[in-house]
C-alpha cells in the first residue's frame, strides 16, 4: 500500500503504564505504534492523558483511537479494533508476603476478600463472574502506587496487577522483597482502540494490522517489545 503524502493521526496515550507508556510518552507502545504506523506512511501524534481520559476522547471523537486496551466484550462494545494485537499481557494477584494467598487459584480467593484493582481498566471477560461467585469486595484506584501501598498497609488483601508493570513499580518502590505475584488473573491481548466516532475508524485498523505484519515479515516486531532504558 503506497500513499503520496503521509496521513496524519492523533493518538491519546495513558500516563501510568511502564514499560508500555509512561508519563513523558515514553515506553513499548509507543515506539511499536509509531513504527508500524510509519511502515503504511501514517504520522503519528499522541496526547498523553490518564487512561479513563484517554477512553472518553476516544468515544467523543476528539482523538482517533487510544492505545493499550484489551479487547474483551465490554471494550469491542464502545471501540473500532483491527485483527493484530500490539502485544499480549500477564495479569495477576499480588499479595504481601506476610499475608500469603493460601489458595492456587483465583476461583478459590476467601469469600469476601478486598481485591485492588486500577479504576478504568479492563480486567478480562470473567472478572464479573469472579466478583459474584466469591463476593469481591472491590476498592479501585488511580495507580499502581497506591495498590502497592494499600496492599502493604493491609488495606486489601490482594492487588489485580499486570506483571511487566507492577514490576517496574515494585522496582521503583524497592518492595520487591514485601510483594508477591500468586496466581493469574488473565491474559490480555493488548490493542489500539479506535473511534466509532471516527468515519476512517476501520480505515485506521486496517492500516496498523497491516504495519504491524510488515514488522514481523521484517523480523523487528520482537525487537521492538524490548524496554527502552
Amino acid at each position: 500500500m503506497v500513499y503520496s503524502e503521509p496521513l496524519n493521526i492523533t493518538l491519546a496515550a495513558e500516563d501510568g503504564w511502564p514499560p508500555f507508556a509512561d508519563e513523558f510518552g515514553r515506553g513499548i507502545s509507543h515506539h511499536l505504534i509509531e513504527q508500524a504506523f510509519k511502515e503504511v506512511d501514517v504520522v503519528v501524534s499522541t496526547i498523553v492523558v490518564p487512561y479513563t481520559r484517554a477512553l472518553v476522547m476516544t468515544d467523543r471523537g476528539s482523538v482517533n483511537g487510544v492505545f493499550n486496551v484489551t479487547k474483551e466484550q465490554s471494550t469491542v462494545k464502545r471501540f473500532v479494533f483491527g485483527q493484530e494485537p500490539l502485544f499480549t499481557v500477564k495479569a495477576s494477584f499480588f499479595f504481601a508476603k506476610e499475608h500469603p494467598a493460601n489458595v492456587n487459584d483465583k476461583w478459590h480467593l476467601p469469600i469476601g476478600s478486598v481485591v485492588g484493582i486500577i479504576d478504568g481498566y479492563e480486567y478480562g471477560d470473567e472478572f464479573i463472574q469472579l466478583i459474584e461467585k466469591r463476593q469481591l469486595r472491590i476498592t479501585k484506584v488511580n495507580s499502581q502506587r497506591q495498590l502497592i501501598n494499600l496492599l502493604l498497609v493491609g488495606r486489601i488483601d490482594t492487588a489485580i496487577m499486570f506483571d511487566m508493570v507492577a514490576d517496574v513499580y515494585i522496582e521503583q518502590m524497592g518492595v520487591a522483597k514485601d510483594i508477591n505475584a500468586e496466581f493469574n488473573n488473565h491474559t490480555s491481548e493488548i490493542f489500539v482502540a479506535f473511534s466509532k466516532q471516527d468515519p476512517r475508524a476501520k480505515q485506521w485498523s486496517t492500516l496498523l494490522d497491516k504495519g504491524l505484519q510488515i514488522l514481523k515479515q521484517q523480523g523487528h516486531y520482537q525487537q521492538l517489545l524490548v524496554p527502552l532504558d
